[in-house]
């Protein structure tokens, strides 16, 4: 069997909010947020997610032109596009929404909820 090793262990805290030396720590600069910080509108998100939305929309009337037979194409050609239409589709719709509903100011909505890029 194997044989133990000599490892020296330092106590734990005590309390969730004490340091290892006993300081109780009572500020955390990282969490400070302002109501300014959060009513940024991040401009180039936005425009990005309008943007996936309008070539979501055209992927998929053009996929749904093709299965319908009004516009040449095969059915691959359909489904490709239909793929692509849905996967630019729904984040431009989730962030349009957030932002729509962050300008109108409903509750629980806020220009913060969107990554800034």
């Amino acid at each position: 069997m194997a044989s133990r090793r000599n490892i020296q262990y330092s106590r734990l805290a005590t309390d969730d909010y004490d340091d290892i030396d006993g300081s109780v720590l009572r500020h955390d600069p990282r969490f400070d947020y302002s109501l300014k910080q959060l009513d940024v509108i991040p401009w180039k998100s936005i425009a990005l997610a309008l943007f996936l939305l309008l070539l979501g929309s055209i992927l998929l009337c053009l996929s749904i032109l093709i299965f319908t037979g009004h516009m040449g194409g095969e059915e691959s050609q359909a489904y490709g596009l239909l793929g692509l239409g849905i996967v630019s589709f729904l984040p431009g719709f989730y962030e349009t929404r957030i932002a729509y509903y962050s300008w109108r100011g409903a509750q629980g909505y806020r220009f913060a909820s969107i990554p800034a890029y």
